[in-house]
């Protein structure tokens, strides 16, 4: 089983492919592979898919977390790429930049500095350009 995540160390985001099954495990980062053992894991269960074609991207950008929006700096009918910084929240006491998920344009904000957010809630909305879809 192989998937790619993105994990956040020190505040530095990283994408990184692990691959593994029970208890022997590497994860490559930067082009450097490691290897984990984890002693005491249990099988993971297999994600059940339903089709086979690649997963489409969410444009919908939302904070897992509830917070303070420091700074927005996008707004409507911006052009983003993806990964670029969008806004900035402040959660348990540290600032995180929040990135674009997918290109496309910002079709609508729904924060503003300032703003106590509660998690799960829609803060930006990137229509996807017609080529990406």
């Amino acid at each position: 089983m192989s998937e790619t995540r993105k994990v956040i160390v020190d505040g530095v985001e990283f994408e990184v492919t692990i691959e593994g099954e029970g208890k022997v495990w590497s994860a490559t980062v930067e082009g450097k592979t490691f290897d984990i053992e984890i002693p005491d894991a249990a099988p993971v269960a297999k994600k059940k898919r339903a089709g086979g074609g690649k997963k489409k991207k969410s444009g919908t950008v939302s904070a897992n977390i509830p917070g303070k929006v420091v700074t927005v700096e996008v707004s409507e009918g911006d052009s983003v790429t993806e990964g670029q910084v969008i806004l900035i929240l402040e959660a348990m006491k540290m600032q995180n930049e929040i990135q674009a998920p997918i290109s496309g344009t910002v079709a609508v904000v729904h924060c503003e500095e300032g703003q106590a957010i509660e998690a799960n809630i829609p803060l930006v909305v990137i229509e996807p350009l017609p080529e990406a879809e």
